[in-house]
């Protein structure tokens, strides 16, 4: 993963575009076949490193790295010297049925996470031997020549070339709500901050409104997103709040029964109890202290949580994660569709003062215009042909078949 070279004084932001056409040895055209493949194996793939999947190995240590399994293991574990095995078995069984229940959720999400991340696969169109083509966003290289409308995510770091009434929503990189215009000029400031560089579009960011085309100066961890990304997985994991709170109760519970283990051994010194008799009262005293169904009720807590949200068609990847939905008070949505499916369909037209009902659904363009229930001719309604011309022509969508559809 990496990006075309750029040299300290003269940035991107700086360079006129034929200026940036002729550094990254490309043109108009956009790039051959052969020379995005050879780019593509001398930087890399268009992508940020994504989490490794966890293995069922991991999944399932993961399960037992809390500090009250920790101590219900040391009390079997005494309870299992003194031949105890009855109480030894009953503490096994409930660590056993908490690691379970926590392993086949966790393992599900990953699953499932997996499944929707090749589903969601990110896509770019470009130009390549000056034919535009829909490709895999993995497959851009720097020196290819992207094409941009409204509703796309900007797939690398571009130097914009051409741009009609383009806004790009940049809050993802720079927490501005408020989408910026972007023009294709070059411009005189070289120490210009990112969000200053009116001429840049960078990935991530979406395409509001408008359109355009740039040239790809970086990909991968080399793009602005790329490298907060890269700093953001160096902060590590956080525990939420319940893991913390279990953990300061754990750590409760070890120094009281650590406190009341010493006090009934005091005692039975004291009163000439006999050794074997003292370590028996001792670890039962203990056993006794420690809450065995606390890791496991919370575990099926959680575990009832998630399996709800699933039924809701929503994927909880790991089982704290859903006292963050449980702390929540307000929830601020948009209009479904639009936002959770990108897909917005129109079901009913209204020309020339008569009303049609459209069928069908999503992206697949299969439906019919009726009037009446009956199907529509549309030369029999001159209206509705303007109307859906206007539509059209007022349109930056494209409909076209891709290989293996």
């Amino acid at each position: 993963m990496a990006h075309a070279e750029e040299s300290a004084e003269e940035p991107w932001h700086t360079l006129h575009a034929n200026q940036v056409l002729s550094r990254l040895d490309t043109g108009w055209e956009g790039l051959t076949e052969e020379e995005a493949t050879l780019r593509l194996r001398r930087f890399g793939p268009n992508g940020v490193p994504t989490e490794e999947k966890a293995r069922p190995a991991t999944i399932l240590v993961r399960q037992v790295k809390s500090p009250l399994v920790y101590i219900l293991l040391a009390a079997s574990a005494a309870a299992l010297a003194l031949q105890k095995y009855v109480d030894a078995s009953v503490i096994l069984v409930v660590v056993v049925l908490n690691s379970v229940v926590g392993f086949v959720q966790e393992f599900k999400a990953e699953q499932a996470m997996k499944a929707l991340a090749e589903s969601l696969a990110p896509r770019a169109r470009v130009l390549r031997d000056g034919v535009e083509r829909g490709i895999d966003a993995r497959l851009v290289a720097p020196g290819d020549l992207v094409l941009l409308e409204s509703g796309v995510r900007v797939p690398a770091d571009l130097r914009l070339l051409r741009a009609f009434d383009l806004q790009i929503d940049e809050s993802i990189l720079t927490g501005e709500s408020v989408p910026v215009v972007k023009h294709p000029q070059a411009m005189h400031d070289p120490s210009a901050p990112l969000a200053d560089r009116i001429n840049m579009v960078f990935s991530g960011t979406s395409v509001v409104r408008g359109r355009g085309a740039g040239v790809v100066v970086a990909t991968g961890l080399q793009t602005a997103f790329g490298q907060i990304s890269a700093q953001v997985r160096l902060a590590g994991e956080v525990e939420s709040p319940l893991q913390l709170r279990l953990s300061r109760f754990a750590r409760l519970i070890a120094g009281l029964v650590l406190a009341v283990t010493i006090l009934v051994f005091g005692l039975g010194l004291g009163i000439g109890v006999s050794l074997p008799d003292i370590l028996l009262t001792a670890v039962a005293t203990a056993v006794a202290t420690v809450p065995e169904g606390l890791p496991v009720t919370i575990t099926v807590a959680l575990a009832v949580g998630v399996w709800r949200m699933a039924r809701r068609k929503a994927i909880i990847r790991k089982l704290p994660a859903v006292e963050t939905l449980g702390s929540c008070t307000v929830i601020c949505s948009d209009k479904t569709g639009t936002l959770t499916k990108n897909e917005m369909t129109v079901t009913s037209i209204h020309a020339g003062g008569r009303l049609y009902r459209v069928t069908g659904s999503g992206y697949a363009p299969v439906g019919e215009i009726l009037a009446d229930q009956e199907k529509v001719q549309l030369k029999e309604h001159p209206e509705l042909e303007l109307t859906l011309r206007i539509g059209m022509l007022a349109n930056e969508s494209s409909l076209y078949l891709e290989d293996g559809d």
